[in-house]
């Protein structure tokens, strides 16, 4: 109990000195930057980043960074302030401009004067927000989880929305009433041009051998499977020696864990066989390079759907996920643009046929970019940037 009132007394006390700070005038060019809790360089915060710094040199760019994340930051020669140290709370209050792409901490105020750019990242299939009917994350209350959810909105003067379909979604999902960037997804440019000297040269960084072909496999989280609150888990519902025996002469697997799996997963025994990149900074980079992608319900198809290559939705807990856990805005066995599995058996399966010839309908495909990848050009960071800079 002692520890719980200590922890309330230091998040009032982070409040009142944000405030004050908040009080000052604002530094007109300077604009900090978060991803994932500020845990990652990455998604459409550094689409934006990477965009300003090339075309608005005059304006100050710095990324707030989690101690865990720091040697990243420092290896790549990125601007950034430690979170919460006092260099922290006497700079971020005065910024002109957020860019953060998921929820600040509940305690954070915004200042009058600061424009707050919410990315958010990622189309939505499973239910968001105020959508949620009952939430199974542990220590959360499902009414305090919505409650704080409208608290957050509430700061955001700008929501950036990949498609019309996201759009309808977020206003009532977040309860957002303030203006929506309809754009795409600044992230999601390279994808719309992928540079053949990109992929080999990520390759070569990843130590994986050019002739080798990659499948990615990038499941979600399960809101109800954890060790303790904020610490979630995730088991393997494939043999990953049965899929080295079967495909790894030719292919490496890409095991792309969501930021919110905590377990370090250990792959030595399948080395250069599978290649764990839960830790690589950017999951885009990983798309370019991926020949075929295996997911579940992360919205990670989405984004792989604009470069038209084979998408493999293992789903072996379908019926659950969306009947009790979360729910569906969409039928995705009407709409998934590749075929759903549940077994390990169906899996394998569905991958030797679209090794040996592609099966996916070209139609289901082009009706599937239209509805959600519309707005994928390559311009959509331009857009973005152009929007929340423009009165100034």
């Amino acid at each position: 109990m002692n520890g719980l009132k200590k922890s309330v007394l230091f998040l009032k006390v982070f409040r009142i000195i944000f405030i004050i700070m908040g009080l000052l005038p604002r530094k007109k060019k300077l604009v900090i930057f978060e991803s994932f809790h500020a845990r990652q360089y990455s998604d459409n915060p550094r689409a934006i980043f990477e965009y300003m710094k090339m075309h608005y040199p005059d304006y100050e760019l710095l990324w707030s960074v989690d101690r865990r994340a720091i040697k990243l930051f420092q290896k790549l020669h990125i601007p950034y302030i430690q979170r919460f140290t006092l260099r922290w709370f006497l700079v971020y209050p005065r910024a002109a401009y957020w860019i953060n792409n998921v929820r600040l901490p509940g305690w954070m105020p915004k200042p009058a004067g600061t424009v707050y750019v919410q990315t958010w990242h990622g189309t939505p299939l499973k239910k968001l927000g105020l959508d949620i009917e009952e939430v199974h994350m542990p220590g959360t209350e499902t009414d305090n989880y919505k409650k704080n959810f409208l608290r957050e909105s509430a700061k955001w003067n700008y929501l950036v929305s990949p498609n019309a379909y996201s759009t309808s979604i977020f206003k009532r999902a977040f309860g957002y009433q303030g203006e929506i960037i309809e754009s795409g997804y600044p992230r999601n440019d390279v994808l719309a041009n992928p540079s053949i000297t990109r992929i080999r040269m990520l390759k070569r960084e990843l130590g994986i051998p050019e002739d080798k072909k990659l499948m990615l496999y990038a499941p979600t989280w399960r809101d109800n499977e954890y060790y303790e609150k904020g610490k979630y888990k995730f088991s393997f519902q494939f043999d990953l020696k049965k899929w080295g025996e079967r495909y790894g002469d030719e292919w490496v697997l890409l095991s792309r864990m969501h930021y919110l799996v905590a377990e370090s997963f250990d792959f030595s025994r399948h080395d250069g066989v599978v290649l764990n990149v839960s830790d690589y900074p950017d999951i885009r980079d990983l798309y370019l390079i991926s020949d075929l992608l295996i997911t579940d319900y992360s919205s990670v198809f989405f984004d792989y759907a604009i470069l038209e290559r084979p998408i493999i939705f293992f789903m072996y807990d379908l019926a659950y996920y969306r009947n009790q856990l979360r729910g569906f805005y969409f039928d995705i066995e009407e709409k998934a643009p590749g075929p759903i599995v549940r077994t390990e058996t169906e899996l394998f399966q569905a991958i030797d046929e679209r090794i040996h010839f592609y099966m996916t309908p070209y139609s289901m495909l082009t009706r599937f970019k239209q509805e959600f990848c519309s707005l994928e050009d390559g311009r959509a960071t331009e857009r973005v940037v152009k929007t929340f800079l423009r009165d100034k």
